[in-house]
């Protein structure tokens, strides 16, 4: 039993070191977490074309983009595995939940669009190609 609760204190301590090393990437992601969940008004931006789609290239280029630059500001040589995983994969999976998690926990509130999560990877990619 105290190895297991060493265990979840070590993941913790690890967790709170990430989110205080890394707080505004942190931060954007929770942005993204609390925007993609709540119900948005109408505005006079709805009539702009693709507006939604736009918001989301924004949205995941601007994160990719901050964590980007946490990380050179943090380091002095790119490990690139590292920056793959979190700049690159970690974005796109993310939008990729959070669709999922709109189509099918929202109750109908949001929904979830393949084309949302096409405008994610196209924001990360486009951030991390700037990025590298």
């Amino acid at each position: 039993m105290k190895q297991k609760f060493k265990s979840v204190k070590e993941k913790m301590n690890k967790l709170f070191h990430s989110v205080t090393k890394y707080p505004f990437s942190c931060l954007c992601v929770l942005i993204i977490w609390t925007l993609c969940f709540i119900p948005i008004p109408e505005t006079p931006l709805d009539k702009i074309s693709m507006i939604d789609k736009w918001t989301h290239i924004v949205m995941y280029g601007g994160t990719c983009g901050v964590i980007w630059l946490e990380y050179l500001a943090k380091h002095k040589k790119v490990k690139w595995n590292k920056i793959i995983i979190w700049a690159l994969l970690a974005p796109i999976l993310m939008g990729g939940l959070i669709e999922i998690l709109q189509k099918y926990c929202t109750g109908g509130m949001r929904s979830g669009e393949w084309f949302d999560f096409t405008a994610d990877t196209i924001g990360v990619g486009l951030a991390f190609i700037i990025g590298s």
